[in-house]
């Protein structure tokens, strides 16, 4: 009788999980002509993207513009917003210009994490009306890929169009009609900082709509943390999440704020378990010394950072 050849099995390849550090240009009182240091110190370390977050009526950099000068200090790092809030920007050909001119500066490493924005200061300033946000929000995103695709022509002929597929995009949401959105409409999905069951409903459900609508491979999926190292951490995270988010969200997010090396050990386990691809750490403190001390710490988790494929 013939004998069947075993197949070898092979083993299942472990799969990083991006770890990336925010710029801190949402943290009052720092330096921020020091953002590009910033960015270029994160580049060395080895970190994987550059990330910022995005309020209107606060004291912080515009996030596009923090991008831009930390895209003229570093050349291979990914930018990343998570999120920028298209809501109240009520114009989407300017959004989609100041977006392109980013993903121009830094030579292609532009991904856009956008999000309609949830606070009503935000659009209250800016004279735009909640009301239809959702359609609104689907509207501004179809006209930027036009804008990108080089269908927006003036008088002396189109804005120029970006490479098939750029600036990469990303959509946050927290509600089934947010999570069809990021699986029809982009690249994968933006969590917030809410905690790990928030996190794994939103892959679950995003994954969902992927497959039912038929896309191959995966969406990306980017969660991320605040953390802040060294002497007199717990105390400066507490300050600046609780100024930062206020009552109404410090719960949510207060618990999985990182200030210590073991959590950080944890939180990324639990995170990439869940079907995180991406992890960006913001800081709460502007001072300088947290890159290498995030950094420091990361080299210790080396052996942490990885699940299998297929796993979560």
């Amino acid at each position: 009788m013939p004998v069947t050849p075993v197949m070898p099995v092979m083993p299942v390849m472990p799969h990083r999980i991006r770890i990336g550090i925010g710029l801190p240009a949402a943290v009052p009182g720092t330096d921020h002509a020091s953002v590009g240091r910033w960015a270029a110190e994160s580049e060395e370390r080895g970190f994987d993207s550059l990330g910022v977050i995005d309020r209107l009526v606060y004291d912080n950099l515009d996030p596009l513009v923090a991008l831009a000068a930390a895209a003229a200090r570093t050349e291979r790092i990914e930018l990343l917003t998570t999120i920028l809030s298209a809501g109240y920007r009520a114009n989407p050909v300017l959004l989609a210009k100041q977006i392109d001119s980013v993903e121009r500066i830094s030579a292609g490493r532009l991904t856009v994490g956008l999000g309609m924005g949830g606070w009503p200061e935000d659009y209250a300033a800016s004279g735009v009306s909640t009301a239809g946000r959702g359609p609104a929000f689907e509207g501004t995103i179809a006209t930027m890929r036009e804008v990108w695709r080089g269908d927006v022509a003036g008088a002396c002929g189109p804005i120029p169009a970006l490479p098939p597929g750029r600036p990469g995009l990303l959509l946050a949401g927290l509600v089934p009609a947010g999570f069809a959105r990021a699986a029809a409409l982009s690249d994968g999905w933006v969590a917030p900082s809410f905690g790990l069951e928030t996190l794994a409903r939103g892959v679950a459900a995003v994954r969902d709509e992927w497959t039912r609508i038929g896309r191959a491979g995966r969406p990306r999926i980017v969660a991320e943390r605040y953390f802040c190292l060294g002497p007199g951490a717990a105390r400066t995270a507490d300050a600046y999440v609780a100024h930062y988010y206020g009552a109404a969200y410090l719960p949510q997010v207060r618990p999985d704020v990182i200030t210590d090396v073991g959590h950080l050990h944890r939180e990324i386990d639990r995170l990439a378990d869940a079907g995180a691809d991406d992890l960006v750490l913001f800081p709460c403190s502007g001072e300088p010394e947290q890159i290498g001390l995030l950094a420091a710490a990361l080299d210790d988790t080396t052996d942490h950072t990885t699940y299998e494929e297929g796993s979560s």
